[in-house]
């Protein structure tokens, strides 16, 4: 265990999922004394129940032009995978205008020029993370698959394929009895494959972000598994971190802690626009006849990752809130998807799972220090969280600590929404 000199900074991480154990031990490479909090154990929040792909064409944002025109349509469609619960559409109202404001050109290039840095070369930033860690074992790099019915189905999609060209990512196109010889297990109602190199998958993606924590305590890290009440200020610049069992003094302190981030926000003087993604999944225990790597099922809109545990199937968008019940709807969908793009798929046990992705309006996170308090913010990742968590975590550490990149944080800060 290396020990730090007496006057290093004491930093308090909140919220222990990928992106708060990946700035955890970022701070420990850079040289702070950190404090990770969390009111579970790590990994078994949003972060354990993620697709686990580390998805670097992710920049596309889902507020794309046209997105005002489709989306009742799509609400009212059983094989569409937006699903809204309607007695939370007032509650969402607000948040809900911001949002699709943005569903036009202009705004989802500037959203994709955002997300580019911080999901762009995730499979790089996962091994540079996990560089000399035991967690290293969980990171799969290899290839990912977008999986079509027909050539008319990618083409329709050229918007999206036009801004991942921008940013690099050119797919290499499958097609006719060339989609069986690259995976035979694939249906007959797949006959298009959109197939990316440098991007690669997680194989147990809570038993990763726990591992990580694991290595972050090997490195003279320390964790606390409390509730978090607020933050305390001394004049202008924090100075502790009040818990359910009593304040943890610190110097700087990082709000990681996904949906959950808004009320401490709030106590901040910041109302962050942040709606919960409802997202699920369902694991086919003992998978045998899928998928080899990550494949995007179009037909769904939801990934199937082989993982550990089985065949890990997740998507699906849904507002609802935080407190109703899973719904029955969307589980039905991943079943139907699945069965039909590989029909030849057995199992064992299924395990499903519903969880909370933190949604900012604007489709963009927020990274960066909140005025000059001494608070950092990262946090509001939508559906990248697991491909962007190191490298938010690494930028964030960085800024923190006098060791900056070269990537501009600006479209990040959160004070955007002052």
């Amino acid at each position: 265990m290396s020990t730090l000199p007496r006057d290093a900074e004491h930093v308090v991480v909140i919220g222990a999922g990928i992106v708060g154990v990946s700035t955890a031990i970022w701070l420990r490479r850079f040289g702070a004394f950190v404090t990770l909090i969390d009111r579970t154990a790590p990994g078994q929040g949003t972060s354990y129940g993620n697709g686990g792909v580390l998805a670097a064409c992710a920049m596309v944002p889902v507020t794309g032009p046209g997105l005002l025109r489709k989306a009742p349509g799509m609400l009212l469609d059983r094989d569409q995978p937006l699903f809204l619960k309607w007695g939370y559409l007032p509650r969402l109202m607000p948040w809900l205008l911001k949002y699709l404001s943005h569903a036009n050109d202009a705004d989802t290039r500037r959203i994709a020029l955002g997300l580019t840095p911080i999901v762009g070369d995730s499979a790089a930033q996962h091994m540079s993370l996990t560089d000399g860690l035991a967690a290293r074992r969980y990171v799969v790099p290899g290839e990912y698959v977008y999986a079509y019915g027909d050539r008319a189905d990618f083409d329709a999609e050229a918007y999206s394929w036009g801004l991942r060209a921008e940013a690099g990512f050119e797919p290499q196109l499958i097609e006719g009895g060339a989609v069986r010889e690259y995976e035979p297990n694939f249906g007959p109602d797949v006959g298009c494959l959109a197939v990316l190199s440098d991007h690669g998958h997680v194989r147990d993606p809570g038993g990763y972000v726990a591992a990580l924590a694991a290595d972050f305590v090997a490195m003279g890290g320390r964790i606390r598994t409390t509730d978090v009440h607020d933050v305390q200020l001394d004049g202008d610049r924090i100075s502790a971190v009040l818990t359910a069992d009593g304040p943890i003094a610190c110097d700087r302190a990082v709000i990681a802690g996904g949906i959950w981030s808004g009320p401490l926000m709030q106590k901040l003087g910041i109302n962050v626009p942040l709606e919960t993604e409802r997202g699920y999944h369902i694991v086919f225990e003992g998978a045998d006849h899928g998928p080899s790597v990550s494949v995007m099922v179009n037909a769904g809109k939801f990934v199937a990752t082989p993982m550990d545990a089985g065949l890990r199937c997740a998507g699906i968008i849904e507002f609802g809130g935080l407190d109703v019940p899973p719904s029955r709807t969307p589980f039905a969908l991943l079943r139907r998807k699945m069965r039909q793009t590989f029909p030849g798929l057995t199992h064992g046990r299924e395990v499903e799972w519903m969880g909370h992705r933190p949604a900012t309006a604007d489709s963009l996170p927020c990274i960066g220090e909140v005025r000059s308090t001494g608070i950092y913010t990262a946090f509001g990742h939508h559906h990248i969280g697991l491909t962007a968590g190191p490298k938010t975590g690494r930028l964030l550490a960085g800024l923190m600590t006098g060791e900056p990149s070269n990537t501009d944080l600006t479209p990040y800060q959160p004070g955007r929404f002052s």
